[in-house]
């Protein structure tokens, strides 16, 4: 497991391709998004070997045609986990005995083939289940995928290649193991990148996994498991299975050999899991690693000096793109009143001039939320607000649900700093915007600090200096990834290391090798070339 007698290809950013009118990738992914939108597929328990199909399925459809079927999936009864725990510990040793490049190569193949032949499948499929926008599908399930594989090869590289130092009495050496048991992977609907990277970092640092996607990005998890299983990730490392959520992490969390959890998700369900954990802490083999990403109240605060034109791009982008549904989203924002105007203007322009509907039109800037429980969740705040004296919409505001889950995007405006959507997690496309007096730069960043539970992401835009020191400095604990002059959405692998504290996480940074370090268990070997005979040392005489 030493760095040096094998060089592995250098990680580099995938590029992010145009899909311009008129271009081959274009064409690409309209002919895959028309096969797979009249596809029907049927997807089972992934179980070792086996394809399990109970019978007790539910249908997949997509969010922006909820009418429309695109195919049905299995759910697993309690003895299907058990089985599929049995059998990812029957592929642990192999697994974690097979020398490490042999792993890289599996993950580096998965890489080239959605670079390559699974391009356009992978995007179409995100589309069609999470309503992605091409441009959205395309820097998710392509390229930030892609990103993934190639940088944990080069990270898991950069971690074996840590060695403690030796003399010419001794040799020391470290050895990264996997965990000893298996790994839980529960994953999110909004990032098909997410998806696939919880289980594969895991897997590729020699862990086995039972992952469960979630119910709303099973359409696209199919694609993975294709992926991982033409290039060669063997039967039982990584066992999917789908189902009532409770019965199946219950059931995980009551094995002996439950070793860890790779977590994104709801800060709710995050700490009730950790709780469980807790009660059961006396029954497992290992103390378990609990690795999560979970919610955000995300902000972008503008200094007066700021460029309102800036300004306005970072609201419009991070609080609109694929409908406000990245846990990075920004989800308030605070301006100063000699701002206010003109950052005003262009944000009622540019949400006025933003196309819904399907991401088949490939105009569309919006396109659905995910499904019924999270539109009636924001109809219901966006209808509060209407009602509230203290809060104003000034675009947007609207919403339908006879065909998809469609929300305008939606600017309120509050004079009160702690309004309730300025406190609590939506996760769609509503911003809420409080604006501050230009005086009270340092008092508002002492608001942005204390008005939410979460710190994932931040924004400051500013063009003076001192102001963006003190903003830094200040809101230090307010976000695990904070942007200067620029939106709080879209980091990439290799570049910004993500995750967030508080009650946003555990800030194990994916996209680091910080990340795959969770998935190691380190043994230290020390050897003595001419080993002592006698106890007695110098100062005994």
């Amino acid at each position: 497991m030493l760095k040096g007698f094998f060089h592995v290809p250098k990680a580099v950013n995938e590029p992010v391709k145009s899909y311009a009118p008129n271009s081959p990738e274009k064409a690409a992914v309209q002919a895959a998004y028309t096969t797979l939108w009249n596809s029907k597929i049927d997807v089972p328990l992934y179980i070792g070997s086996e394809e399990i199909r109970t019978g007790n399925t539910r249908t997949m459809s997509a969010p922006h045609d909820h009418k429309h079927i695109v195919g049905t999936y299995h759910l697993a009864e309690k003895q299907h986990i058990e089985k599929a725990i049995a059998n990812a510990l029957e592929s642990r040793t192999a697994w974690a005995n097979m020398a490490w490049e042999q792993r890289a190569a599996i993950f580096l193949k998965a890489a080239e083939l959605i670079a390559g032949p699974y391009r356009a499948r992978i995007n179409a499929a995100t589309m069609i289940g999470q309503s992605k926008n091409i441009h959205q599908a395309e820097i998710d399930a392509s390229c930030e995928l892609i990103d993934f594989l190639r940088y944990n090869v080069e990270f898991m590289t950069q971690i074996y290649g840590d060695q403690p130092k030796s003399d010419s009495t001794t040799w020391n050496r470290l050895e990264y193991r996997p965990l000893e048991g298996f790994v839980y992977a529960i994953t999110p609907f909004n990032f098909t990148a997410i998806a696939a990277n919880l289980p594969a970092s895991a897997a590729m640092m020699g862990n086995v996994v039972i992952w469960k996607p979630s119910d709303s990005q099973v359409f696209s998890a199919k694609i993975i498991i294709d992926i991982f299983k033409e290039a060669g990730v063997p039967d039982g490392v990584i066992n999917v299975v789908f189902g009532d959520a409770l019965m199946i992490t219950d059931t995980v969390l009551a094995s002996r050999d439950f070793a860890g959890v790779h977590f994104t998700g709801s800060t709710h369900v995050f700490k009730d899991i950790w709780a469980k954990i807790g009660a059961n802490i006396h029954h497992y083999k290992t103390y378990p690693r609990i690795v999560g990403e979970t919610g955000g109240k995300d902000f972008i605060i503008a200094h007066p000096s700021a460029n309102a034109k800036q300004v306005s791009t970072g609201i419009t982008r991070g609080a609109f793109e694929f409908q406000g549904q990245k846990c990075s989203a920004a989800s308030r924002a605070y301006i100063p009143q000699s701002l206010w105007p003109a950052v005003k203007e262009q944000l009622i322009a540019d949400a006025k001039s933003m196309k819904m509907g399907s991401p088949e039109d490939f105009g569309n800037f919006i396109t659905a939320v995910i499904h019924e429980g999270s539109f009636d969740k924001l109809a219901g705040f966006i209808d509060q607000a209407k009602k509230d004296t203290d809060a104003e919409i000034i675009v947007g505001g609207n919403y339908d649900k006879s065909v998809g889950y469609f929300i305008e995007p939606t600017i309120i405006v509050t004079t009160n700093p702690k309004y309730t959507t300025m406190e609590t997690e939506l996760f769609g496309p509503v911003i809420t915007i409080y604006v501050y007096e230009d005086a009270k730069w340092e008092e508002t960043l002492e608001l942005v600090d204390t008005t939410s539970e979460y710190a994932l992401t931040g924004a400051v835009f500013s063009q003076d200096r001192y102001a963006i020191e003190v903003a830094t400095t200040k809101l230090q604990n307010a976000a695990g990834n904070f942007y200067i002059n620029d939106k709080p959405t879209g980091a990439v692998v290799g570049m910004q290391p993500f995750g967030g504290a508080r009650a946003s996480g555990t800030n194990d940074k994916a996209g680091s090798a910080l990340n795959l370090l969770r998935w190691a268990s380190p043994r230290t070997i020390k050897e003595t070339f001419v080993t002592p005979e006698d106890y007695k040392y110098p100062f005994l005489g």
